[in-house]
């Protein structure tokens, strides 16, 4: 099955990245950007829905347009940094149906424990993003798609702000049928697993809890 990896180099959202990895950036600022990078991102990770053609009754005429072909959509943030991408996703797609999953990283193994998991009941008709600020170890990603894939969706797509190798390798061996995208892949991970350079804990970060 054919799948991708993609890093942005888009001016805008890179020069957007750039402030949110600022340690003086203000937890309002980094919300917002976080919002606006995640809606860019979105705009180009949908770039290959599928579309129909319709006829469109104008004031002048009738003009040939394309639609998307039905195909619904699912957002499903991974808690809690995850939430801070949805309503960027949300303005672009407004009729996306909305899931989360709730892993927490244990601090002496760093590997992903889950304590919730609440997703679209149609969720085997949709195409599902699952989001998330920081790809580190890879660990929650790959468990929450594993997750998710037991409800059968359509297709899954994993976005993320910032990504490390040591992540991007573990999800594409975990889930190779699963499309990437990511805003930037940084150099590596720390002995405490963040990502460096990185912006630090992205969840501190959006809610004001660093």
């Amino acid at each position: 099955m054919d799948r991708k990896v993609v890093i942005f180099d888009h001016p805008l959202i890179q020069h957007k990245l750039s402030i949110l990895r600022d340690e003086n950036t203000t937890t309002k600022d980094f919300r917002e950007l976080i919002n606006e990078i995640s809606m860019l991102m979105m705009f180009e990770a949908t770039r290959d829905l599928p579309m129909e053609e319709i006829e469109v009754k104008t004031p002048c005429g009738i003009a040939k347009c394309h639609q998307l072909a039905g195909r619904k959509l699912a957002f499903v943030p991974i808690l809690r940094a995850g939430l801070g991408m949805v309503d960027g996703c949300l303005k672009l797609v407004p009729s996306a149906r909305v899931g989360h999953i709730g892993l927490y990283r244990d601090e002496t193994t760093h590997t992903p424990v889950e304590y919730y998991c609440k997703l679209p009941k149609d969720i085997e008709e949709r195409d599902v993003f699952v989001v998330d600020p920081m790809l580190a170890t890879g660990g929650s990603a790959v468990d929450a798609i594993s997750q998710i894939k037991l409800r059968k969706p359509r297709k899954i797509v994993f976005m993320c702000t910032i990504a490390a190798p040591e992540g991007l390798e573990a999800l594409e061996k975990a889930h190779p049928d699963v499309d990437i995208y990511c805003a930037a892949l940084d150099e590596k991970l720390n002995d405490d697993c963040y990502i460096i350079p990185g912006l630090g804990d992205a969840g501190d970060r959006i809610f004001g809890t660093k």
